[in-house]
């Protein structure tokens, strides 16, 4: 894998004013470079090193996944966002969301759950239960990632307190409401909906 910090998709306070310019610069320059430093000096001279950070999430143990996940949760995290992002999803979405949950709302309310249901640290994701299956919402702790089940992610907000701390500080239930109405990116669930290779997540 390349040692190199993803570039964030857009600007550092482009989310604004859901999530501020100064949880950015924390979250992206202090916590996930930080996973990926720690995982760079794990790897180095392994043969891991050479493979691709999914490949290396769905085989790795102890702090090379925990570390490895967390670089590939934290990008996948920011591409589940965009500014002005929110609204109805796309028509084909918004069809396996209905079959999954009822309708958006009851997809909006298990997200929620999950989100808020996390005890401690972790994330909370739409995934796809397998290539071809149905909708789900599942929630992780930690830096657990549904790879390693055969899930697909769709997206996922991070419920790490790092991540809304400083706009929402202990109301999380706020924040994830602000995830889901204002800085969810529909087109990127969408692409990963359909099985697309999304550009600068691997």
């Amino acid at each position: 894998m390349r040692f190199e910090l993803p570039p964030l998709p857009y600007a550092k306070d482009a989310l604004a004013p859901h999530l501020g310019a100064e949880t950015l610069e924390f979250h992206y320059e202090k916590h996930h470079r930080g996973y990926l430093t720690a995982l760079e000096s794990l790897l180095r001279g392994t043969a891991a090193a050479d493979q691709a950070l999914d490949a290396i999430v769905r085989s790795a143990e102890g702090a090379v996944f925990n570390n490895a996940a967390q670089v590939w949760n934290h990008t996948f995290y920011w591409h589940s966002m965009k500014p002005r992002g929110g609204g109805d999803p796309p028509a084909e979405l918004r069809t396996a969301l209905a079959q999954a949950f009822g309708s958006v709302d009851g997809f909006a309310q298990a997200f929620l759950n999950a989100a808020v249901g996390q005890f401690g640290s972790g994330y909370a994701w739409l995934v796809r239960r397998g290539p071809e299956g149905p909708l789900a919402v599942r929630a992780t702790p930690n830096a657990a990632n549904p790879l390693v089940d055969g899930d697909v992610p769709l997206v996922t907000a991070d419920v790490w307190e790092h991540a809304y701390y400083l706009d929402y500080r202990n109301q999380r239930a706020a924040y994830v409401r602000a995830f889901l109405e204002h800085l969810v990116d529909w087109e990127f669930a969408l692409a990963n909906f359909r099985g697309e290779r999304t550009a600068g997540v691997s």
